[in-house]
């Protein structure tokens, strides 16, 4: 296991820090979803990364660990690149749904790492 490089008293406060942006970043969305629309999009789009659980539950595996088959999938729904694609989708004509469903997906990724979890190993593990 290794050391987190900052004290431990240090890391429930970056933490919660940490939650302030997906916090706007939601508040944003619904914003959105209440003035134009979208809310099933941004509904799907922010329960969408969690698809990859589904396809990692497996029996037999050791605690907290992912089946190996679906850490690629896992990674990629929760890496930012996809909710900036998408918000750029939306400023290129693809509306306010788009951009709803994008700050959905943002926020989700952003809560998952506040809370400590962020991509994982090819065996399935989150990484320190």
């Amino acid at each position: 296991m290794h050391a987190h490089p900052l004290p431990a008293a240090t890391l429930p406060r970056r933490r919660i820090a940490g939650l302030a942006a997906p916090v706007l970043v939601a508040g944003l969305a619904s914003l959105l979803i209440a003035t134009d629309g979208g809310g099933w999009y941004a509904l799907a789009f922010a329960l969408m990364p969690d698809l990859a659980l589904l396809v990692g539950m497996t029996p037999g595996l050791a605690k907290g660990q992912l089946h190996p088959r679906a850490v690629p999938l896992y990674n990629a729904l929760h890496h930012p690149a996809g909710p900036i694609l998408l918000a750029l989708a939306s400023l290129a004509g693809f509306g306010t749904p788009a951009l709803a469903a994008a700050l959905a997906w943002g926020t989700h990724i952003a809560v998952d790492r506040a809370v400590g979890y962020g991509p994982r190993t090819r065996e399935g593990f989150q990484r320190d």
